[in-house]
């Protein structure tokens, strides 16, 4: 072999470099959802923590698509290049919706169930559960009846929890609680004729009631006493018309009839990737190419964890904005993914240079 040959196969930066890259980004990404994404109930979050959020998310998952192409393009890589284009697809559809959601959600202010993005999300699943599927079922496996035994306990978990997450409701907005007192002297003051609507009535329930006012005698009072109290009370506040171009609110309404199926959709890759992704962690337990499989598995879980916590928080938590801590793990599946194709390509490498060795 040439030196021009030995320089070529030198890569640009050192598998030490990029894994220490990564890692940095991924505990740089925790520290800035720890210190400015816990928020007090009922603030919300300020642009430029979303923006923040949405560019580490964009920037892991890009790198780890590039590395995922260099070994698909190497013809050094054991594992088989059509992995790595699976996978490598998948970040870079997922780095493509993730761009579309923040310019829908932060850009144009909409919260649709369903939006362009979302076109670019199953892709995502698409080629990353096509490339998965070659990584174990491309070589022969030789699993213990325990380690069925728990990629079957995986399986049942995860659908029972996607299960549970398709027939979830809302959670309902706490109401305010009438002293008994006072909620006794309701069906009197309604009585009264031309009383106004039950939402002052509730108001001035309330008002007394954190006073500690004594019970009042509602049935006995004139229009002219409670007329003044019931002008004073603030009318309800409007929510202020959406700013989004017609074009993107016509699409969402066009959209909205596929929220269930992808929804579904959804869960069922989810529970597939946690199935493929037990069985990476228990197959390539050892040997000499399990460290960047461990990692590849480990990226799974957390876009398992992520996929779950958010399709949690938008189902059952009330006025959920994006940018919770669970989040993080987005950010995590992406650096995992970049770390197992870093290492992947070092360890491939090294093995072709030791068999030219021997051959020489």
């Amino acid at each position: 072999m040439s030196s021009a040959d030995k320089s070529s196969d030198k890569p640009f930066l050192s598998v030490q470099t990029i894994v220490l890259a990564e890692i940095g980004w991924a505990v740089s990404a925790l520290l800035f959802f720890l210190l400015f994404g816990v928020t007090a109930q009922g603030e919300v979050r300020p642009l430029w923590y979303s923006l923040g959020t949405s560019i580490f998310e964009a920037v892991a998952f890009l790198v780890a698509s590039l590395l995922c192409f260099r070994n698909w393009r190497s013809s050094q890589i054991v594992s088989g290049r059509g992995v790595w284009l699976g996978i490598g697809l998948g970040m870079f559809f997922y780095f493509l919706g993730n761009l579309l959601f923040s310019y829908w959600e932060l850009g144009l202010g909409l919260e649709a169930a369903v939006s362009p993005a979302d076109f670019f999300f199953v892709l995502t699943y698409v080629f990353l559960l096509w490339g998965m599927f070659q990584a174990v079922f491309s070589r022969r496996l030789n699993l213990e009846l325990w380690q069925k035994g728990v990629i079957v306990a995986i399986a049942i978990v995860g659908i029972a929890i996607a299960i549970l997450l398709s027939t979830a409701k809302p959670a309902e907005q706490p109401t305010a609680r009438l002293d008994l007192g006072y909620a006794a002297e309701a069906s009197a003051l309604k009585a009264i004729p031309g009383f106004p609507l039950e939402g002052s009535v509730r108001t001035l329930f309330s008002t007394a009631q954190t006073l500690e006012f004594p019970a009042f005698n509602f049935a006995a009072m004139t229009e002219s006493s409670w007329a003044p109290m019931v002008a004073a009370q603030p009318a309800p506040a409007e929510s202020p018309p959406s700013q989004a171009p017609e074009w993107a609110i016509g699409l969402e309404q066009q959209l909205k009839p596929l929220e269930l199926p992808l929804n579904w959709f959804y869960l069922l890759c989810d529970v597939l990737l946690l199935v493929l992704a037990t069985t990476l962690l228990l197959a390539f337990w050892g040997g000499r190419f399990s460290q960047s499989w461990r990692m590849i598995a480990a990226a799974a879980f957390s876009l398992y964890i992520a996929d779950i916590w958010f399709k949690y928080a938008t189902t059952i938590l009330t006025d959920y904005k994006s940018g919770g801590l669970p989040e993080v793990f987005w950010v995590f599946s992406g650096v995992l993914f970049g770390i197992g194709a870093a290492l992947e390509y070092d360890l491939s490498s090294r093995s072709r240079r030791a068999g030219s060795r021997r051959r020489a």
